[in-house]
């Protein structure tokens, strides 16, 4: 088997000695790109962003900003990377080395002050420069112009919306990146600045030819290991070899508890290249999604087909978090306060759960049986998701967090409902953060059942709902406001859906 290596703006490059546990960040700093820096070592601060090559949506090949902290150099094996100092020479080509078009805009409009998170925000600008399907226009993007907030944007009473340029940059692929000392008015002006790829530009001309075609990784060092299989059969035969395996995909979880809570583990197993993991299918009575694909991908595949899905993505972490996460990962940890199970369990949601000898099917709402446990066995794999078809046509998904992007939920809550003459023939609420587990709100979804969308029916339902689940005070939020704002969620559906409801 060829040895570890990963392709760094342009250059073949060892992966030993470092660790299996280590991250990229750690492994460019060691060789000296110092460009990529660590602020908070758990994916919030995007300091460390760095481009991967991957398959693309629209193009063969998509440059993906990701967090270098909490992605095991390791699972880059045979991929291709481009760091802050490699856009420098490869933005504009010529005789020397010159600013790539974004680090230009960055300096002129004053950008940077410190610089310390400048190369990241760099980083993740460049992936949305690259952008196959961005388009320059002067209409503002899709929304309403009342003042205000949704999922695409912020809007003034005049329309305008201030999260996306005239050049069709969308401003939450910044989410992750913070900035401390420069302020984000000249980052913004910088973003909003910055053109088209020239088409001489080799970043850009490399979008046309296919990414590293992923590779088996057997890497050990210092009785640790990190192994990647070429195929679902041989993974699943590895798992059933090694049931004390971490498994990993994006790595937005496990990298945080590697970083912060100094975990090791002895053998970790990569399944986020596997082509049966990544497959997006919509059939006649459902949508299959897979378990590998990214929040992003599954996104910009889904266009939006999906409304309760893409109400969930812009809420769910950030840009750079959901080009790594999968919802895979966000099931498996069996978290009771990750995102996209209350979505899920709205949209009834059933899991495939591969292993060694066949697949399962379960419902999502039978898959999670106590705080972070679920049915699936060590060695067992979610290997997709599916949606039955046809969709609720009513929906909605809050999210109560303290920050309006990029936080943790103190409470959300998804609601599917058909309403057919006035009348709610069926309901389907998921919460999360009431419970050790995501739950579904069965006594809620009976008040709703067979009686008018009526404000009265809503009142009565929202007070049902407030005792709903076992809410616990934390430093997020106490338990009355946790049932609060479960009823104050419905009320919100019910303001939120009448007009579209009653016309």
């Amino acid at each position: 088997m060829v040895a570890a290596r990963i392709t760094v703006n342009g250059k073949e490059t060892p992966l030993a000695p470092a660790a299996p546990h280590t991250t990229v960040l750690d492994f460019l700093r060691e060789r000296g790109l110092t460009g990529t820096k660590e602020g908070c070592a758990e994916g919030e601060c995007g300091a460390c962003s760095v481009l991967v090559a991957r398959p693309g949506v629209h193009r063969p090949t998509d440059w993906v900003a990701v967090n270098a902290c909490l992605v095991p150099a390791a699972a880059l094996d045979g991929q291709e990377l481009i760091t802050s100092e490699g856009l420098a020479t490869a933005g504009r080509p010529g005789t020397a080395p010159t600013l790539h078009p974004v680090q230009e805009e960055m300096a002129v409009r004053g950008g940077s002050q410190c610089g310390y998170c400048t190369p990241g925000f760099v980083c993740s600008m460049a992936a949305e420069y690259y952008r196959p399907d961005r388009r320059a226009s002067a209409e503002p993007a899709q929304g309403v112009a009342d003042g205000t907030d949704t999922a695409a944007g912020h809007r003034d009473g005049d329309g305008t919306d201030h999260e996306h340029g005239p050049n069709g940059f969308d401003l939450h692929a910044l989410s992750g990146n913070l900035c401390r000392c420069t302020g984000y008015r000249p980052i913004r002006d910088a973003a909003f600045a910055v053109g088209t790829p020239l088409a001489e530009d080799p970043l850009a001309r490399r979008r046309e030819q296919s990414p590293p075609a992923p590779v088996a990784t057997d890497y050990v060092r210092d009785d640790s290991a990190f192994l990647r299989r070429n195929t679902l059969a041989e993974t699943l035969r590895l798992l059933r070899e090694r049931p004390d395996a971490v498994v990993v995909a994006g790595s937005t979880d496990w990298g945080v508890e590697v970083n912060i809570r100094s975990r090791r583990a002895g053998c970790v197993v990569a399944v986020d290249r596997l082509p049966e993991l990544r497959e997006l299918r919509v059939e006649s009575d459902h949508i299959e999604i897979g378990a590998a694909l990214t929040l992003t991908e599954i996104e910009r595949r889904l266009d939006g087909g999906v409304p309760l899905l893409a109400d969930l993505f812009p809420q769910f972490a950030s840009r750079l978090i959901r080009n790594g996460a999968t919802l895979g990962g966000n099931l498996g940890t069996g978290s009771p306060i990750g995102d996209s199970p209350p979505v899920l369990l709205a949209l009834e949601a059933s899991l495939v759960l591969a292993d060694a000898d066949g697949e399962r099917e379960v419902a999502l709402a039978d898959y999670f049986t106590g705080y972070r446990q679920s049915v699936r066995r060590p060695d067992e794999l979610i290997r997709a998701v599916r949606v039955p078809l046809p969709l609720s046509p009513v929906t909605a998904f809050h999210k109560i967090a303290k920050r309006r992007f990029d936080d943790i939920s103190s409470v959300a809550a998804a609601f599917a409902l058909d309403i057919e003459d006035g009348i709610v023939r069926r309901a389907r609420i998921g919460l999360g953060g009431v419970a050790a587990t995501p739950i579904r709100a069965l006594a809620t979804e009976t008040a709703l059942e067979g009686r008018p969308w009526a404000a009265e029916t809503v009142e009565a339902a929202a007070e049902v709902l407030r005792a709903e689940g076992t809410p616990m005070n934390d430093h997020r939020a106490s338990a009355d406001y946790r049932s609060a704002m479960l009823g104050q969620s419905l009320l919100k559906t019910f303001a939120q859906t009448t007009e579209a409801v009653s016309a």
